[in-house]
């Protein structure tokens, strides 16, 4: 099986792309999960330059690497978001963000999530790991008061933006793997539930397995692979520390900065965390998952240049493939 390890390319998008490739193939990454923002990857440009897609594989041959999803988070996320806003303004292309009417980024960001299908087909890669945007994210406390049926509207209005874009990715042979993550339509068990419902379990779209967002929430990240088996489409590895224990740091973050030692958790390096590593990896091979594991670098208290390669060793040392046969297959004697 020997599933490859990347580097997801987000958290290095103020770097030139090569500069990124460069870096990760001398820490022995497999390859990259490139991002669709910085110099990275655009995947309008792919659109209307023949060329273009052509330099991304040149660079990664240069290095070395190999290419087997790319995300684009950014513009998945104002798909669905409502209100769009000076966070969306932050994130979004000038393109995509035209007059700042709410509505027209919405199609723009749908327009460009059709795009990356393409861009992913042409780049040879099956799998677009993203966000979705929420219309009903907004009202997690649910007060003031919710009515269901405006829940209800949340879902179709999700599905109802997605099921175009799907169309596209159903042609291009690509599928779509959502970070299930606070603020999408799905973060949680039973939000992933209603989501694959709201779309029909339609086959393009299925989960990018992030277990950081879950162990901040008590979700098992093992058992939501174990859950959710036929739908993981790609693996991230990122790392959570919950510090609660003071009974003063809450779970939702107290609106305090990354790195902040009041926070209730906080982003770690991969492995100096509270994800169970082993025991995710072992239902990774359970499950029978052959695709890339990429190592989303995040932690505000460490260098990304330390934090990268040290990520990469951890990983390596413990993603070892199932064994070709049973243990006590040895204990049957030939007769």
């Amino acid at each position: 099986m020997s599933r490859p390890v990347t580097l997801f390319t987000g958290q290095w998008a103020d770097l030139p792309f090569r500069e990124v490739a460069r870096m990760a193939a001398d820490w022995g990454y497999d390859g990259l999960e490139i991002a669709c923002w910085g110099d990275h990857l655009d995947v309008w440009r792919a659109a209307e330059d023949p060329a273009y897609l052509q330099s991304r594989k040149d660079i990664l041959a240069e290095y070395g690497l190999g290419v087997w999803a790319i995300s684009n988070h950014l513009k998945g996320q104002a798909v669905c978001d409502d209100p769009i806003d000076a966070r969306h303004r932050a994130i979004v292309s000038d393109r995509v963000w035209g007059d700042g009417d709410p509505e027209g980024v919405r199609q723009r960001a749908a327009e460009e999530m059709k795009h990356t299908a393409r861009a992913a087909a042409g780049l040879g890669v099956r799998t677009v790991v993203g966000f979705t945007g929420s219309a009903v994210w907004k009202y997690v406390a649910m007060f003031p008061p919710v009515g269901q049926e405006v829940i209800d509207a949340g879902y179709q209005d999700f599905a109802d933006r997605w099921n175009p874009i799907l169309d596209v990715f159903d042609a291009e042979g690509v599928r779509f793997a959502l970070e299930v993550h606070p603020s999408e339509i799905a973060y949680d068990y039973w939000s992933t539930v209603r989501t694959l419902e709201a779309i029909g379990h339609r086959e393009a779209f299925g989960l990018n397995w992030d277990p950081s967002h879950m162990v901040w929430q008590d979700i098992d990240p093992a058992g939501f692979l174990l859950d959710f088996r036929d739908r993981i489409y790609h693996v991230d590895c990122k790392d959570t520390k919950r510090n609660t224990g003071d009974g003063r740091n809450g779970r939702l973050g107290s609106h305090l900065a990354w790195g902040d030692p009041r926070r209730g958790w906080d982003f770690v390096s991969t492995g100096r965390g509270d994800v169970p590593w082993e025991k995710c990896f072992r239902v990774l091979n359970h499950i029978g998952y052959d695709g890339p594991v990429s190592i989303e670098w995040e932690d505000a208290g460490m260098d990304r240049l330390r934090g990268a390669p040290e990520s990469l060793a951890y990983v390596r040392d413990r993603l070892f493939d199932p064994p070709s046969a049973s243990f006590d297959a040895a204990f049957s004697t030939p007769r």
